[in-house]
């Protein structure tokens, strides 16, 4: 039996004041810490610039941001199973909901440890590198595949 109540409601984080963009205000709130919602908001216009300074202007960096999201959301991941006397990873089908959640905490993570000098560049240069189709958030995604596509044997277990 489940031990937690599934959540039905989704709260509105409203829209950013530049972009007009929902998926940028709830990235922004991520981002966010320690409830220092201005910071985060220069970090995250910060590498949106970044962005506009490579692709042109600032609709074309809203198209990358978005394009870069959707490719380090991932579609599969393996969850921890329990049966008899062993714990199986079962591969298991993730929600929009949670694979974006999860796309935003592995863009931020790999902007973290990215050598450059201001977390705003880290960002911006980590969602062109995921636009292209590399970069540390693009490899955990694929790690994340992989290990499920490796553990496909134990998706009977799935219920």
């Amino acid at each position: 039996m489940a031990r937690r109540k599934s959540v039905n409601f989704i709260r509105d984080v409203g829209v950013d004041p530049r972009f007009g963009s929902e998926i940028i205000q709830k990235f922004i709130n991520i981002v966010m810490w320690r409830g220092k919602k201005n910071a985060a908001r220069r970090i995250v216009y910060e590498a949106m610039d970044v962005i506009a300074k490579k692709v042109g202007n600032d609709e074309k960096a809203y198209e990358v941001f978005e394009k870069a999201l959707e490719r380090v959301t991932p579609q599969i991941e393996v969850k921890p199973r329990r049966v008899g006397g062993g714990v199986f990873q079962v591969p298991a089908e993730v929600t929009p909901h949670r694979g974006r959640g999860l796309a935003y905490r592995w863009l931020i993570n790999a902007a973290k440890v990215r050598p450059d000098k201001t977390m705003g560049l880290r960002l911006g240069n980590e969602l062109l590198e995921a636009f292209e189709g590399r970069g540390n958030a693009i490899k955990k995604r694929t790690d994340v595949h992989k290990m499920a596509e490796s553990n496909r044997a134990f998706s009977h277990f799935a219920w």
